[in-house]
């Protein structure tokens, strides 16, 4: 019944009610608040049913319990949160046991969570909500207890200090020495992607992309006027516009030639502090993401402002390029199932090198969140390795941020060094990379209006 449901509604995906742009047939269409909400739900009811079970019995847990507080949400209990639930309601307490057949789903509150947690308290018979909690646990006599704390992982640390001593006070010694604190559960529920979320993914993606090639045009940047704060804001104004929300403010800056091609400086030096008008001549660097539907964008482009005359970039520019797109396929060729982030930035970083390019690599899962949960492959200022956070091995059906940068010296600007960063999502099957909406290999060209 949920396949078929899930089936319909993405066939009726072109044909609801939408905030599209009709006026730019380019711009995929917008699902409107309701149709919104009805995927979310069905995706959310798809994953508790598959995803929930296998992560439970791959690590061996019988019960995760994640404890949420109105406007201080544990964020792996947010996305388990219907789609009409803004937030936790007063204290909201999710409970998931193993029972050998099935993965029982209690909320012990008040409320019922949606049609996906069964209420399991009543304050007129049991006041005491931990008192509630405790009974159950000890009913169910679980040998492992997972809650949401973590050193290491942000979205694996999402019990409070006060919410944690409330659980431990209720529970007595034996129950107590159950608890653990693996972040597993929750990284795995993140940052796993499953097929219904990906068959919808390059339509989000292709939003976005659609976005910034407006963004990245002469309809919107006129070279000696527009600056970058302008062209920073018209993409605010432009996500809003299109029915979704940015998760991050977009961020907009300008690489210029500052040696003549006789490896001198020219005499108008360039201050990005004090001088943000785009010029001709210019290479522009995007940094952009949307979040719709639950699921999040991270994304960046560069633009060259043709000067006058000129019909593509100088070829030493596309060169840079070039050597980023290389550096993306270098890094997605070492992706393997069990392998840590280190290990794969190590890898992608010697072979990089020998190649001649000068690489930087910060790749990261996408998904729930902007920068999401699951391994983490090189971090700017941690080429070496990630500190406590490298270890963390690569999972297949997972999102990706393919982030990175490459630099190159570029012949035209008399051997000045240009660094291209890219950054594009894709989707790791376990067997390969492939992007979820295709990939900058040209430049975004400008030209005077």
């Amino acid at each position: 019944m949920l396949k078929t449901a899930l089936t319909i509604l993405t066939l009726l995906w072109f044909s609801m009610v939408t905030y599209a742009d009709q006026e730019t047939s380019k711009y995929p269409d917008v699902l409107n608040m309701q149709s919104r909400a009805a995927l979310k739900d069905m995706w959310l009811e798809e994953r508790l049913n598959t995803v929930m079970p296998q992560l439970m019995r791959e690590n061996g847990v019988d019960m995760w319990v994640l404890i949420a507080r109105e406007y201080n949400e544990d964020p792996v209990a947010k996305t388990m949160l219907p789609a009409t639930w803004l937030s936790a309601r007063r204290r909201t307490i999710l409970m998931f046991y193993d029972t050998g057949s099935e993965i029982e789903r209690l909320a012990v509150s008040r409320y019922s969570v949606g049609r996906f947690f069964k209420a399991a308290w009543n304050p007129e018979e049991e006041p005491d909500q931990w008192k509630r909690l405790s009974d159950l646990i000890n009913k169910r006599d679980p040998k492992k207890i997972v809650i949401n704390a973590s050193d290491t992982f942000a979205l694996a640390d999402g019990i409070t200090h006060s919410q944690h001593t409330g659980l431990m006070n209720a529970l007595g010694p034996t129950l107590q020495s159950r608890v653990v604190t693996d972040p597993a559960m929750a990284i795995g529920w993140l940052e796993r992607r499953t097929q219904s979320e990906m068959n919808i993914y390059p339509d989000i993606v292709g939003l976005a992309h659609a976005i910034i090639h407006e963004g990245m045009s002469s309809k919107v940047i006129t070279p000696n006027t527009t600056t970058t704060a302008d062209l920073m804001w018209w993409f605010r104004d432009t996500i809003r516009q299109k029915g979704v929300t940015a998760w991050f403010h977009p961020t907009v800056s300008i690489q210029r030639q500052t040696i003549d091609k006789n490896g001198q400086k020219m005499t108008e030096l360039f201050d990005p502090e004090k001088d943000d008008v785009i010029r001709h001549g210019d290479l522009i660097h995007l940094d952009f993401g949307i979040t719709y539907i639950g699921l999040n964008t991270d994304t960046q482009h560069h633009a060259y402002i043709l000067k006058p005359g000129e019909i593509d970039a100088p070829a030493g520019l596309k060169m840079a390029l070039k050597n980023g797109n290389r550096l993306q396929d270098i890094l997605t060729s070492h992706f393997e199932t069990g392998a840590s982030g280190d290990n794969i930035l190590a890898a992608t970083r010697a072979q990089a090198i020998s190649e001649g390019i000068e690489p930087s690599v910060y790749t990261h899962p996408i998904g729930y969140h902007g920068h999401g949960a699951g391994a983490t492959i090189g971090m700017w200022d941690q080429q070496g390795g990630v500190k406590g956070r490298g270890y963390y091995p690569l999972v297949d059906n997972t999102a990706w941020s393919i982030e990175l940068s490459a630099i190159t010296p570029v012949p035209e600007w008399g051997g000045q060094k240009v660094r291209i960063m890219l950054e594009e999502d894709a989707f790791f099957d376990g067997e390969k990379v492939s992007y979820i909406d295709g990939r900058q290999t040209y430049f975004h060209l400008i030209t005077s209006k």
